[in-house]
């Protein structure tokens, strides 16, 4: 039984911004929205272009769906303590804030992981490639990285809830970050400190590995490609994938990977800033202005619906016989 307390927790939000506040609100609410309409336009155009629904891109539009939820778990409150003097959250809803920053979070890792092993097996292994990776695969891999984020995440979060919250209730940050919240329990925190360490270990470090593992194989079958046009176009299909990992791992490694957790230093809050704010935006960009396919399916649809209003027009306009 829950023998917590506190009804709610106040967010202290970002106190070393105090006087940029209204600069912050009208900045971050810019690339909110333009985390929400990138990523959706990454999901639309994926759904209704068939030459886009590959397993590249089916991971790609699983990671878009993602960002745009994880986000919105974080945003639109760290937003609200920009422009509030008190900004409170109820015990349930910061329980359920925290789970789902890091279940979409996890996810988030296994989908950029069952990536890199996509892009090794149309490296190493074209010819096998689209024998092994059939749609279906490709979508139960995208089914499997949301369980096993569930099941890592649930237990531990399950953990904390259950934990005795006696006061104070001030978080510590702009949201229910687990360091914060393992600060305000009303008991010993060490078991708790461990099974995060060993979590994040588990998940941030072998799924890096995983990556880097890939990569390894990547780059060794790119080099042995005999022509540099060849090698050019290879590693470019694998350029905007490794830029997304290098920035967000390098934020989730200094974050979470490192004894104690309960630090909340102003460089650890920067960069839980951008990670749930510039990351996110930046990922529509990373994997779209350079992609051929990405601009011809946004062309072939700007065209099926030019063609598609001239014959609606075509039919009110001309009489029929």
């Amino acid at each position: 039984m829950n023998t917590s307390t506190v009804t709610e927790f106040i967010l202290l939000g970002i106190p070393f911004l105090r006087g940029l506040h209204t600069v912050f609100f009208v900045v971050g609410l810019f690339m909110y929205m333009v985390t929400i309409v990138g990523n959706g336009f990454i999901l639309i155009i994926v759904v209704i272009e068939p030459r886009l629904q590959t397993p590249m891109y089916i991971f790609l539009s699983n990671l878009a769906f993602l960002e745009i939820c994880y986000t919105t778990t974080v945003v639109p409150k760290m937003l609200q303590t920009l422009v509030t003097t008190r900004t409170t959250i109820s015990f349930t809803c910061c329980m359920a804030q925290g789970f789902f920053h890091f279940i979409l979070g996890s996810t988030e890792l296994f989908i950029l992981t069952a990536m890199a092993f996509d892009r090794y097996l149309a490296i190493c292994k074209p010819l096998q490639y689209r024998m092994i990776m059939t749609k279906h695969v490709c979508i139960q891999m995208s089914l499997a990285t949301w369980y096993v984020a569930f099941i890592f995440m649930f237990f531990p979060s399950l953990y904390v809830w259950r934990m005795p919250f006696c006061g104070p209730n001030i978080v510590d940050h702009f949201y229910c970050d687990i360091g914060p919240i393992l600060n305000l329990a009303c008991t010993d925190t060490h078991l708790m400190e461990s099974l995060g360490l060993l979590s994040s270990v588990l998940i941030v470090i072998t799924t890096l590995i995983l990556i880097i593992v890939s990569y390894i194989f990547i780059i060794s079958s790119i080099l042995h490609i005999p022509s540099a046009v060849g090698q050019k176009r290879a590693f470019s299909t694998c350029t905007s994938h490794l830029t997304v990992v290098s920035i967000l791992y390098g934020a989730l490694v200094f974050m979470y990977v490192r004894p104690n957790v309960h630090s909340s230093s102003r460089l650890t809050r920067v960069l839980a800033v951008l990670n749930t704010i510039l990351t996110p935006m930046l990922n529509p960009f990373i994997y779209t202005i350079r992609n051929k396919d990405v601009k011809e399916a946004v062309w072939s649809a700007i065209n099926k619906k030019k063609a598609s209003s001239k014959q609606t027009l075509l039919k009110t306009f001309v009489p029929k016989d």
